[in-house]
């Protein structure tokens, strides 16, 4: 009768018990959360690719969406996110240099190399607060159809885009706010636009040099890949279609284009940023147990390790959130 003879560092290994793997149990069930999160993430990806590319003759250009920079004026694309995805990718390199000095048991380290990794998640936090402001806030407004699409305004001369209220034509109407003293605040939404359908219209009949530009992106001809703009004839008959003005992005409207790209906008990087937030929170947590000396008397900082994985995760994700929204 044959008999297999297993060696006693194999049966550590591949035993089972407390410790597979030579991992501790707080570290395996990391990894666990970590896998479970890919998942979960990569279906909120997939659904972001399928409509994407379902939607691509309409989808909003992320060049001409993403151009704002904090206490900047002008015309900036993807410079503030390359910015905040370079602070957190620097703050990853901290968390990898405060699990090293962990490992060497050097505390002062530690505490720097975690302080600079609060402070790179503080910032992209913030960044990302602004960011979602700037986005709700909106820049130049549109036009919604009764169909849904989005029309943006652009100067024939100079073919870039134009503001509302760079055309607009002020208009002595009454224009009465629903409001709670009214009694009708809860069947309409309290907060007009700044400028009315007709204000709208009247405006770019005035000026000769504003033209119509659709949601739609060329798909041939020398304009391939941008937005489409129509002659100044059809820009004065496509008016006609108008329904709303919409200022800014939330999940009803979209002055950016497809509804779709806001909700997953919000949906998505709030779900990331949620993660970075809860980050931050529990490097403060172990950070003051570090200064405390609380690993120091434990003989080691396995628990610094573990927050770090987690880290390193909520970067490699905000890459491939990078790319889908900005790049692709």
């Amino acid at each position: 009768m044959d008999t297999t003879v297993t060696t006693g560092e194999e049966e550590n290994v591949w035993g089972g018990g407390n410790r597979p793997l030579g991992a501790s149990y707080g570290k395996m069930m990391m990894w666990f959360f970590i896998v479970s999160d890919a998942l979960t993430f990569s279906g909120f990806l997939s659904a972001y690719g399928f409509s994407r590319f379902k939607f691509m003759e309409t989808w909003p250009i992320a060049d001409e969406v993403f151009t704002h920079v904090p206490f900047f004026h002008g015309n900036y694309p993807m410079i503030y996110v390359a910015f905040m995805t370079f602070i957190l990718i620097m703050s990853s390199v901290t968390m990898v240099l405060a699990v090293d000095a962990g490992h060497k048991m050097k505390q002062n380290a530690v505490i720097w190399y975690m302080f600079l990794t609060i402070i790179g998640g503080a910032i992209f936090v913030g960044s990302q607060a602004w960011e979602w402001a700037t986005f709700i806030k909106g820049d130049y407004g549109a036009i919604e159809t009764k169909g849904g699409r989005i029309l943006q305004f652009e100067n024939i001369e100079t073919g870039k885009r134009v503001a509302l209220g760079e055309f607009a034509k002020s208009i002595s109407t009454e224009r009465v706010q629903s409001t709670r003293g009214t009694g009708l605040w809860y069947e309409k939404e309290g907060t007009l636009p700044t400028y009315s359908m007709q204000e709208i219209t009247e405006g770019l009949k005035a000026d000769p040099s504003v033209v119509i530009r659709t949601e739609s992106i060329m798909q041939d001809g020398e304009m391939e890949g941008e937005k489409t703009v129509l002659t100044r004839a059809e820009s004065l008959e496509k008016i006609k279609d108008g329904r709303i003005v919409v200022e800014g992005a939330n999940l009803i409207h979209n002055e950016y284009g497809s509804r779709l790209f806001a909700d997953f906008f919000f949906f998505i990087t709030g779900f990331h940023g949620f993660h970075v937030f809860s980050g931050v929170l529990i490097n403060v947590i172990i950070f003051f147990n570090v200064v405390l000396g609380t690993y120091e008397k434990r003989g080691h900082y396995e628990m610094v390790e573990k927050v770090g994985l987690y880290w390193h995760f909520v970067d490699l994700v905000w890459v491939f959130v990078f790319t889908f929204f900005y790049l692709v």
